[in-house]
C-alpha cells in the first residue's frame, strides 16, 4: 500500500493547456463571442437597363430640342408603370386570382398586390373584402426593363398589330393601354393558361401635357398609331 501511494505522489501532474482566445470566445455563455464573419463578395455585375441609356442619349435631347426647355429638370421622365388586373370572373372562381398572380409574377418579375373589392354590390353578387384582381407597381431599373420588353417583343407578338392608340391619355401626360390577352408576354405558359386575362398597363410621367407625355413614350421607342 505504501508503495501504491509513493508511485501516485510521485507522479506528475499534468498542466493544462491554455484555450485559443478564437475558441474561448466561442465557446463562451450563452453561445456568444464575437466571430469574425466572412464577407461575402458577389462576382455578378449589375447590368443597367438599356431603356436608361436610350432615355438619357435620346429622349432627353430629343425633347429638350422639341419644347425648348432651358432647365434639364424640366425634361419628363416616367415615374412609375402599374399593371392592373382586374378579375371579375374571381366573384364565382376564386382560385382565378392565384392565377393571375403567377402570371403577373412571372411577366413582372415582382410580387403582386391583390385587390379587394371595396364595396358591396348586390346585383354583382359582390361582397365587400372580396379578391377581385391584382396589380404590380414597377419602379427604377424594373420599370425600364419592362418597358425594353414591352416595347421590343410584348406588342409585336399582338395580332394584327398596326400601333397604339394615341388618345389614351388623362390630360396630364399619363398614359393607360388595354390589353385583351396576356399571352401577349414570353413568360407566360400558353400550354398552363386556364383562362384569357385583359391587363390595363399604366404610364405614369412627370410631364404637365399629353403632348409632352406622347413625345416622351415616342421618343422611348412607343409605336403609336399615326391617327
Amino acid at each position: 500500500m505504501a508503495d501504491e501511494k509513493t508511485t501516485e505522489q510521485s507522479e506528475p501532474k499534468k498542466e493544462k493547456k491554455p484555450r485559443d482566445d478564437a475558441k474561448a470566445k466561442k465557446g463562451g455563455r450563452g453561445g456568444g463571442g464575437e466571430r469574425e464573419k466572412a464577407k461575402v463578395v458577389s462576382s455578378v455585375e449589375a447590368v443597367t437597363p438599356r431603356f436608361i441609356a436610350k432615355y438619357k442619349d435620346v429622349a432627353i435631347p430629343a425633347l429638350t430640342k422639341q419644347f425648348g426647355y432651358t432647365n434639364p429638370n424640366q425634361v419628363p421622365r416616367l415615374e412609375k408603370i402599374v399593371i392592373n388586373m382586374g378579375l371579375g370572373a374571381a366573384v364565382t372562381n376564386p382560385k382565378i386570382i392565384d392565377t393571375a398572380v403567377e402570371e403577373l409574377r412571372a411577366v413582372t418579375g415582382q410580387k403582386p398586390v391583390v385587390t379587394r373589392s371595396k364595396k358591396a354590390i348586390a346585383s354583382f353578387k359582390l361582397r365587400a373584402g372580396l379578391p377581385i384582381g391584382a396589380m404590380v407597381t414597377l419602379r427604377k431599373a424594373k420599370m425600364w426593363e419592362f418597358l425594353d420588353r414591352f416595347i421590343s417583343i410584348a406588342l409585336p407578338r399582338m395580332r394584327d398589330f398596326r400601333g397604339v392608340s394615341r388618345r389614351a391619355f388623362d390630360g396630364q401626360g399619363n398614359y393607360t393601354l388595354g390589353l385583351k390577352e396576356q399571352i401577349i408576354f414570353p413568360e407566360i405558359d400558353y400550354d398552363r393558361i386556364d383562362v384569357i386575362k385583359g391587363l390595363n398597363v399604366s404610364f405614369v410621367t412627370t410631364a404637365n401635357t399629353d403632348e409632352e407625355g406622347r413625345a416622351l413614350l415616342q421618343h422611348m421607342g412607343m409605336p403609336f398609331r399615326a391617327t
